[in-house]
């Protein structure tokens, strides 16, 4: 079970070198959602070396390429991007030589896919020889699964621990951890197998999770005709997060001229105009979506922000009618932000909607309020 630690280690003392030896030189004008994130970056980057700030599942959130880290990761590319300082990208590279641009030991399970958000970026940064090299177990673990696609029921069984449908995408979280990577392949590439295979498995997944009434995502099919104590369907924020941020990814990696993209922008769109009118008085989404009130939630809504100002900036959504949500949203994320640059109320792991408190925090929200950030900074019309 701790057979990464040796990783660990390794990729600790690689990042912990990348940020003491670069200088923090901020832009001189740089957009306010950039100098906020650049504080819980930071917070975050000065403390990998020890989880125990994390109320649940430390050991997952110690390994270096399981999907709690591979979203920090993702979003930390993101924000590199945006703010052109290489502090961050640089901190990417480290880790993934620090792992070998590897995997975890589940080849067709959607978690250990998510890695690749981070592997993919940094070797489409890379060029030659080099791109090759980072590229290079991505490709190792997705072409025999791209050969051989599972074909198991979409149906998630109530036993406890890895479900037997988990070797396809039957979870909402999985649309965020799988798909962008393999779409993102293809674009890297030039291979288009990566995305036919990634086309057909969230079709089905789409068709086994998506309400088509509510135009939103069950968190899986446990969840289909389950109402809660308010006699409403249970529809996770984090969960449709999830599903809504990977869309957004997707479309990010899709051709403008691909087939299969219209469809995915109108279940983009679809979902945008739910999740906007979804959104709390104080900026924040509910944990249970259809459950008005409850505490903040940082994680759920840092990936509706994210995808909703990606939306905007991708003239896929109108500025007029969502720009005002996402402010909305941005300011309420601010606030979350401990004054020494802490993400709080961040819903620790699991699988439905539960308790957050204040000073509940998690690297898959850091890396979800990057994301964010680096859209929102792109224009000051919000």
């Amino acid at each position: 079970m701790f057979g990464f630690r040796r990783t660990l280690v390794v990729a600790q003392a690689a990042v912990a070198l990348v940020i003491a030896g670069c200088a923090h030189a901020a832009p001189t004008v740089e957009a306010e959602a950039l100098q906020q994130a650049r504080r819980v970056a930071d917070w975050q980057l000065n403390h990998m070396d020890r989880f125990d700030y994390v109320s649940t599942f430390q050991d997952h959130t110690e390994d270096p390429t399981d999907w709690i880290q591979a979203t920090f990761w993702a979003g930390l590319g993101d924000f590199a991007d945006a703010t052109g300082d290489a502090r961050y990208s640089d901190a990417v590279v480290a880790h993934g030589q620090a792992n070998g641009w590897g995997y975890g030991d589940r080849p067709r399970h959607a978690d250990d896919d998510a890695i690749g958000h981070a592997w993919v970026w940094a070797a489409a940064h890379a060029e030659g020889e080099e791109r090759t090299r980072r590229l290079a177990p991505t490709r190792a673990r997705f072409d025999p699964v791209a050969a051989a696609p599972s074909d198991v029921p979409l149906i998630f069984g109530e036993e406890r621990g890895e479900r037997a449908c988990q070797v396809r995408w039957c979870w909402s979280d999985a649309i965020f951890m799988a798909p962008p990577v393999w779409a993102a392949v293809s674009k890297v590439t030039g291979d288009p197998t990566y995305w036919r295979h990634a086309d057909s498995e969230l079709q089905a997944a789409v068709a086994q999770l998506y309400d088509a009434e509510d135009h939103l995502f069950y968190r899986d099919s446990r969840f289909i005709g389950r109402t809660g104590e308010s006699g409403k369907k249970v529809f996770w924020s984090r969960g449709n997060g999830w599903s809504y941020a990977g869309l957004a990814k997707i479309l990010e990696a899709l051709p403008a001229d691909d087939p299969s993209r219209p469809r995915y922008v109108e279940l983009f769109r679809q979902m945008s105009e739910r999740i906007a009118g979804l959104q709390g008085a104080e900026g924040y989404w509910p944990i249970s979506l259809l459950d008005a009130g409850g505490p903040p939630e940082t994680s759920g809504t840092a990936f509706f922000v994210y995808g909703l100002a990606w939306g905007v900036n991708h003239g896929v959504l109108d500025q007029a009618t969502y720009g005002p949500t996402v402010a909305r949203g941005w300011d309420a994320l601010e606030r979350a932000i401990q004054p020494d640059g802490r993400l709080g109320w961040v819903q620790q792991v699991g699988y439905a909607p539960d308790r957050v408190v204040a000073t509940d925090t998690q690297l898959y929200g850091v890396g979800a309020l990057l994301m964010a950030a680096s859209q929102v900074s792109q224009r000051q019309d919000w």
